[in-house]
């Protein structure tokens, strides 16, 4: 009895658009977005929780959208903008969903935060005055061990109006 091993994914430079740079790896296309952005790029934001999609430790935007990147192939992020957490602010220039996170002392551990604030932009972009079920829904994916629920859910009513604040100006 023969065991065929499955065909090799190709592997080449492979182009990405990345917070807004265009950057190129050299890997397979079915590596794990989540593995190039950390181990080729540097980009830490995204972490890797249960490499399954079910905890959005790794969720990145891919043309706006929420998307885990554990489970992504790096192939799925070609011709398409992805936004990693690094890409919303700095630690000079928050962003104004870091900053209400951080005004509602939003994180414990901090390992789910990633995934809660990328999830928030895409919900804010979508819906800039969310209720709690809204935030609830877009959250619903996210998981936090360590029990900062209704912080989070007030961080993300705070993010809403900053930026609201920010449109008027």
């Amino acid at each position: 009895m023969s065991v065929s091993a499955s065909a090799p994914s190709v592997s080449g430079p492979l182009t990405l658009t990345v917070n807004g740079s265009t950057r190129t790896v050299d890997v397979t296309r079915d590596t794990p977005l989540l593995y190039v952005l950390r181990n080729d790029f540097e980009l830490n934001g995204p972490k890797y929780g249960c490499g399954l999609g079910q905890c959005g430790a790794c969720t990145v935007l891919l043309d706006g959208g929420p998307a885990r990147s554990c489970v992504v192939p790096v192939a799925a992020a070609i011709g398409r903008e992805t936004l990693t957490l690094e890409g919303l602010g700095t630690p000079d220039a928050l962003h104004p969903i870091q900053r209400a996170f951080i005004d509602e002392q939003a994180a414990q551990c901090g390992y789910c935060l990633n995934g809660m604030i990328m999830s928030t932009k895409a919900l804010l972009d979508r819906n800039p005055e969310p209720d709690d079920n809204d935030i609830r829904d877009a959250l619903r994916f996210n998981l936090c061990r360590c029990g900062t629920h209704i912080e989070i859910m007030k961080a993300v009513h705070r993010a809403a109006e900053y930026l609201k604040r920010e449109q008027k100006r």
